[in-house]
């Protein structure tokens, strides 16, 4: 019985991600999604010194302050955020992810992906950017020195806000653009 329950949560969980639009519909929905942004950017610059350093440095990046991830073997995640070029907001994005393996709870994090130049940015523009299991990024670390490199473009920053989860699993992160 708690197999099936599990079950039928997670298939929720995927027709629900399946539905949700990548920008806010709403001016109201946009604005709660801008506010979220500068908090997500504001406890970043806390928590992580280079991150003040990589915002100034990059070319562009996206922000998504509210990413859920649950589990029970076969996982899935959504999030929704903001894309900036050159420090100028021009577009939302959407975030999904799978992932299959030792997986079981859920959370909440957030997620900021820099991008080192142009073409960077216009890969995640073009709808086939995604993450993998060997994933293409940088993970930067609390207390990271402040010059980390960029991996392929890219230098990403993940905070847990919330939840227990313990995950062993492989899948991967597939973005979605959608301009202003």
């Amino acid at each position: 019985m708690r197999e099936r329950t599990f079950s039928f949560i997670l298939l929720a969980l995927a027709l629900w991600i399946s539905g949700c639009a990548t920008a806010p519909q709403q001016q109201e929905s946009k604005a709660v999604l801008g506010a979220e942004v500068n908090e997500t950017m504001s406890l970043f610059q806390s928590n992580y010194p280079a991150f003040e350093t990589y915002r100034k440095d990059s070319y562009g990046y996206a922000v998504l302050p509210k990413v859920f991830k649950g589990a029970f073997w076969i996982g899935g995640a959504y999030g929704r955020g903001e894309v900036y070029e050159q420090g100028k907001m021009v577009g939302y994005c959407d975030m999904k992810q799978a992932t299959l393996g030792f997986s079981f709870g859920g959370q909440f994090f957030r997620e900021a992906i820099f991008f080192g130049d142009k073409a960077a940015l216009d890969r995640f523009r073009s709808g086939q950017f995604a993450f993998s299991a060997q994933a293409t990024a940088v993970a930067v670390e609390t207390g990271a020195a402040v010059k980390a490199d960029y991996k392929d473009g890219l230098a990403v920053f993940v905070m847990t806000d919330a939840g227990l989860m313990v995950d062993a699993s492989l899948g991967g992160q597939k973005f979605k653009y959608l301009p202003q």
